[in-house]
């Protein structure tokens, strides 16, 4: 879903919130202190496809998203430990991906864990799925209804926003 365009020299933040089935995506824009929505989505893979060719879809759909919007900055979720290695090898491969592409754009990645994405835009570390997709739609009231992993991902973009030094940001500084 996409938004009313923002002001070329606002700050354009993309969030991603990494999986194989599932990689959320969502673009905020900073200006004056204010966070609006951009755009917004999910990657899915089937898996019916060879491994190889989901991460091929989510590098393609990713780059797609990157060329489309030219974002300034990046933040990504950091991965978390699984009890399943297998779950946890494939979920590595896929954030791998989700980190090379913005990476071969020459846009700077942050990554943040999943409590300090939580407890910054809920308030608290162990937030709920359903809780982050609330106060995502209340920080950023033109968002509407918006699926769980893109509002994480708009949840990771509003995190990097809050903890970076981007007042003094400036768009000449961006590799576009």
């Amino acid at each position: 879903m996409t938004y009313p365009s923002a002001p070329s020299s606002c700050l354009r933040i993309l969030g991603i919130d990494p999986g194989l089935n599932a990689t959320g995506w969502g673009l905020i824009t900073f200006c004056n202190n204010t966070l609006s929505p951009l755009a917004q989505g999910v990657i899915t893979t089937s898996v019916r496809l060879p491994f190889s060719l989901r991460l091929c879809q989510i590098h393609e759909e990713l780059s797609f998203v990157l060329e489309k919007y030219r974002p300034h900055e990046a933040a990504i979720e950091k991965t978390f430990v699984n009890n399943n290695p297998l779950s946890a090898l494939k979920l590595g491969m896929a954030r791998g991906v989700a980190l090379l592409v913005p990476a071969q754009h020459k846009i700077p990645v942050s990554e943040y864990a999943a409590t300090r994405v939580k407890k910054t835009v809920v308030g608290v570390g162990h937030a709920t799925k359903d809780q982050i997709a609330l106060m995502v739609q209340r920080l950023l009231p033109r968002v509407g209804s918006v699926r769980k992993d893109a509002a994480d991902a708009l949840a990771i973009a509003i995190c990097h926003a809050h903890h970076q030094n981007i007042r003094s940001y400036t768009i000449k500084e961006a590799s576009w």
